[in-house]
């Protein structure tokens, strides 16, 4: 007979969602302390704050390391030697892009203006700005940046696309990121999507807001180092720009941060990807790794060996 694939599962959450499976054994570990069993197959990180965790995998037999993020900022440094790390790529990118969509229509179309008004009880019409016609540019072109252009296509808008290098597609060019200086005085929105690097730590920094013209909106849905608090701050209090955050430096953002109470910034704690379209998507994915392991085929989303 057969040995069973041994997987590990951080919460019962997920485990209901993948459903029983022939020939596969279900452990429940959320990565504190030893694990439970001697060999594991596929061990699911914990979704949120899990990657000082993985610490807890030196010395244990684990075959593929599961995350359920896209990003892997920070796991190669605490990953142990020896094993095989797949990111969440296809679970995250469609409900990220719908939030970087609210986002971006709600501060348009002052909808946290309309919000406190009502709340005070008064009737304020006012006209704000239009998607449609805008220039957006999209820093950042991989799962997310795709799905958000899929997106802002219906809106009627000019999307410029930016990547780590310059290529070009279906769709025509994508610029650079040596190309951004000449691209940023043009974009009413930025859309920031880029992976957390070295090369894209503190990207968004003074010198890149000041090239903005006055009202334009910044939209970061991608890590909160990639971006400068202080110099958010500073042209969120100036009132020249205006800010639609899902992701902040440090996160989460202190209880009484100056940022909160600024009316030309919106901020949404780190829930791009928190929808009910999570835990399906991800069991899917953790179906697949099974059935591919059952097979004996390669993991998919294999982001990093160590």
């Amino acid at each position: 007979m057969t040995a069973p694939i041994i997987v590990s599962v951080p919460g019962k959450a997920l485990r209901k969602a993948v459903g029983e499976i022939d020939g596969v054994e279900f452990v429940q570990w959320d990565m504190e302390g030893p694990p439970p069993v001697a060999e594991i197959d596929i061990a699911v990180q914990p979704y949120m704050g899990g990657t000082a965790k993985l610490v807890n995998l030196e010395g244990a037999s684990v075959r593929l390391v599961q995350s359920q993020s896209i990003g892997y900022d920070g796991v190669d440094d605490a990953l142990p030697q020896g094993k095989v790390f797949a990111n969440a790529s296809t679970v995250h990118e469609t409900s990220t892009a719908e939030l970087t969509l609210a986002l971006i229509l709600a501060a348009q179309r002052g909808i946290p203006d309309f919000v406190r008004s009502a709340g005070e009880g008064r009737w304020a019409p006012t006209r704000y700005e239009s998607l449609a016609d805008r220039t957006v540019l999209l820093l950042g072109h991989g799962g997310v940046g795709k799905a958000i252009e899929e997106r802002l296509i219906p809106f009627e808008t000019n999307i410029v696309r930016v990547a780590s290098r310059a290529r070009t597609d279906e769709r025509g060019p994508i610029h650079g990121l040596d190309e951004l200086p000449a691209l940023l005085p043009e974009a009413d929105i930025v859309v920031v999507g880029v992976p957390l690097t070295e090369s894209t730590t503190g990207l968004v920094d003074e010198q890149f807001l000041a090239a903005l013209h006055d009202d334009a909106l910044v939209v970061n849905i991608a890590r909160g180092a990639v971006a400068d608090t202080d110099a958010i701050l500073r042209h969120a209090q100036s009132g020249r720009l205006r800010f639609a955050l899902d992701v902040t430096e440090p996160e989460p953002l202190p209880d009484g941060h100056p940022l909160f109470a600024l009316p030309n910034v919106l901020i949404s704690p780190h829930v791009g990807g928190a929808s009910t379209a999570m835990m399906p998507r991800m069991a899917r994915l953790l179906r697949t790794q099974i059935e591919r392991m059952q097979q004996g085929d390669e993991p998919v989303n294999v982001v990093l060996r160590t």
